[in-house]
């Protein structure tokens, strides 16, 4: 049994991205034990030819020369993640317009395509929704992780198959003892000026969560999530600066997923404006305050059971509301309960790819 696993790899520096990656194989290998698995994203991965552009992948689709269409048919299965939040046309028209010129080549190559558990939307734009209908109405199985992305899904003419919740669920819990207190995440995404939320409010949120944190006397530990890299999109710079403005706080810059996991997993809450630092935190049954910034927030997590999310859109004072949240008696009952029923809504996406053998 060969799969190979789309848009996410086990090396980026966005610990989002990998943990779609090792949680794609997790659930794999619950349902084929002997799984070989393979990743293939950006400009990295097992494909014979860079993937950048939509004419390279058609050129391809006509002439064969790189192997391409070869290569793929030597999988059982495709697992198209799409980076989790990339089937939508939120980040461009070039970004869909490659994920699904590569979906449909691998369909073409008799591979049955799977649309892994991912947010479905929004689509703004005409050509946006042509591309979602044709990707749906291809795929061989679609599951979503969020009732909205299913909503999305209907509206497009295809009912989801599945409906499960995020694949970090599907990775293995560690074993590490509740040292920490309080540990914060904060987005280099965010802190720069663009398109989700406004870059000076939310600067404003952060010191001022942080200051009130400090003078209530909790202990914080400030964790990057995406890691240093020539991309303006990373958490690093931005955590180190807050450190050296607050001696004395803990600054963790994880080496990799697996220290994420337990850095989590070692603190009594986690706040998060990274949604899979946030998700990372109630697989391991660790509450989780999550500082959204889009839809693809609240409806995954309303699934779960879990309301504690606060809105950087729309909440007045989004550092007043976290601090409220905080003082919830039973947040370690709840995030229990939520990590139980993400683990029972696992089960029918196991069964839904049992089903394609």
């Amino acid at each position: 049994m060969r799969a190979l696993v789309a848009w996410a790899d086990d090396t980026s520096s966005n610990l989002g991205v990998r943990a779609l990656a090792q949680g794609s194989s997790s659930l794999l290998e619950r349902v084929w034990p002997d799984v070989a698995v393979d990743y293939q994203n950006f400009g990295k991965g097992a494909a014979p030819m860079p993937l950048g552009r939509v004419r390279g992948m058609v050129k391809e689709r006509v002439t064969g020369r790189r192997g391409l269409l070869e290569w793929l048919s030597g999988y059982d299965v495709v697992m198209d993640t799409r980076s989790g939040d990339s089937f939508a046309d939120i980040y461009g028209a070039a970004r869909l317009r490659r994920m699904t010129a590569f979906g449909e080549l691998a369909a073409q190559a008799g591979v049955p395509v799977v649309l892994a558990p991912q947010t479905i939307g929004p689509f703004a734009s005409r050509q946006g929704r042509l591309l979602a209908r044709w990707t749906l109405r291809r795929a061989a199985t679609v599951m979503v992780r969020d009732g909205g992305s299913a909503e999305c899904a209907r509206g497009l003419g295809r009912e989801p198959d599945v409906r499960t919740t995020d694949l970090v669920f599907a990775l293995p819990v560690p074993e590490v003892a509740r040292s920490r207190d309080v540990v914060l995440n904060v987005s280099g995404l965010l802190w720069q000026p663009g398109p989700h939320v406004d870059a000076l409010g939310y600067r404003r949120t952060v010191q001022d969560l942080l200051t009130a944190l400090l003078e209530n006397g909790r202990r914080v530990t400030l964790m990057a999530h995406v890691l240093d890299s020539p991309l303006a999109d990373n958490d690093v710079p931005t955590v180190r600066g807050l450190a050296e403005q607050h001696p004395g706080v803990e600054l963790v810059v994880p080496e990799d997923l697996a220290e994420v996991r337990r850095v989590v997993a070692s603190a009594e809450v986690v706040v998060g404006s990274r949604m899979h630092a946030c998700l990372n935190a109630l697989s391991v049954g660790t509450p989780t305050v999550p500082l959204a910034y889009s839809r693809k927030f609240a409806p995954l997590l309303a699934d779960l059971g879990w309301q504690h999310t606060v809105d950087l859109r729309t909440d007045p004072d989004p550092a007043a509301a976290v601090l409220e949240l905080l003082a919830v008696g039973d947040l370690r009952e709840q995030a229990e309960r939520a990590r139980a029923r993400a683990q029972l809504l696992l089960v029918p996406a196991e069964d839904a790819l049992r089903g394609l053998r």
